[in-house]
């Protein structure tokens, strides 16, 4: 594994108005030496964009600090667009990338199948391009090297209705059960064949349902959240027997800017040809939780927080529904690999992270 300095280097962060996008530039901001991050957002309406702006005003507002000297430059487009990406890389000598740009959700790839193929795939394409010229002219370059390290998010989603748990990078996962999860495994073979016939190191990292302040409405624990205030009922899919391995945004950053400095070694095969400096992670806290206990402790902290009433009427706005299309009934990470080559396990549990995205909440919504 190559060790990679993020001081002083310039590094893209595709999706930077999302949920794990920002907070990872904030921590980059933060815990680096005269790094340039270059942030690239299309901030899209596929939920609302005042929380992608108050994400991005949480940026400027470290960046502008004077307590950190690595600079953020914030650049309003898609990458699908093959132009904008290329001004990206022309303008500046992209030294990591780390795509979280993508379409998410799974039940809205069932109706809107299009924008996934557009993100996920062609902008998908077009980074890996971007990443590969990097390298034309490396004689004339003044020291630059080219793209060290291509980060790039996968998903939990790729392992469809996988009965062996828990879930391990070396499972086959050939049976995606949304299209959602098919773009994101197209993503993992993409990054494969780029690495090997470019020779460009790529690290995919599979998360496992990320929750914490700030994140997608379209979650549950948030839509539930939402829900709750107004009065509604929340539907609890598979009649409550579900489990997710809930992994809160701290813990997703830590394994990211973790991964970010260690590059696949570029190496060469008997054959003279390079083997394909290619890695895949889970990061996920290898803890699956039942979907009732954790509406539960939900309720919980967003009554200890003052946003929902002591009195709340809970039961009265469960309803227990079946399964939904693309859906499945656990996740459940084998972080064993992160933890070998990084020394990292997700930490942080559930009564702790929903405490702070329900204080959160209530801070936000002024409640």
């Amino acid at each position: 594994m190559e060790h990679i300095d993020l001081n002083h280097k310039t590094i893209l962060v595709t999706g930077a108005a999302g949920f794990i996008g920002a907070n990872l530039v904030m921590r980059l901001i933060k815990d680096t030496e005269d790094a340039t991050i270059v942030g690239v957002d299309n901030l899209n309406d596929y939920y609302d964009t005042n929380l992608k702006d108050y994400r991005l005003e949480q940026i400027d507002r470290l960046a502008k600090s004077g307590e950190c000297s690595s600079t953020f430059h914030f650049v309003n487009g898609s990458i699908a667009s093959e132009m904008m990406i290329e001004d990206v890389f022309s303008e500046y000598n992209i030294d990591v990338v780390v795509n979280l740009a993508a379409q998410a959700g799974v039940r809205y790839s069932i109706s809107n199948p299009d924008v996934y193929i557009e993100s996920n795939i062609v902008g998908f394409y077009n980074l890996l391009e971007a990443c590969r010229h990097s390298y034309h002219g490396l004689e004339n370059a003044g020291g630059y090297e080219g793209v060290q390290h291509l980060v790039y998010a996968s998903s939990s989603s790729v392992y469809g209705g996988n009965k062996k748990v828990p879930f391990s990078t070396d499972d086959n996962v050939d049976h995606p059960v949304s299209l959602y999860a098919a773009t994101k495994k197209s993503n993992e073979l993409m990054a494969h064949a780029y690495s090997k016939l470019y020779d460009i190191p790529t690290t995919g990292l599979r998360f496992f349902t990320v929750y914490g302040p700030a994140g997608r409405p379209d979650m549950f624990y948030y839509s539930a959240t939402e829900k709750l205030r107004r009065g509604e009922d929340i539907q609890i899919f598979n009649y409550g027997n579900c489990q997710r391995d809930f992994t809160y945004i701290d813990d997703i950053v830590e394994g990211i800017f973790r991964v970010m400095q260690g590059a696949p070694d570029r190496l060469t095969g008997d054959d003279g040809l390079p083997l394909p400096p290619y890695a895949l992670y889970n990061i996920g806290g290898g803890q699956p939780e039942n979907l009732l206990d954790f509406v539960t402790t939900l309720q919980e902290e967003l009554v200890r927080a003052g946003v929902l009433p002591e009195d709340y009427d809970f039961e009265a706005h469960k309803k227990l529904v079946p399964m939904q299309p693309g859906d499945v009934p656990v996740t459940y990470a084998d972080s064993t690999a992160l933890e070998r080559d990084f020394g990292f396990r997700p930490q942080i549990g559930i009564r702790e992270g929903l405490r702070k995205f329900a204080e959160w909440y209530k801070e936000y919504y002024k409640i």
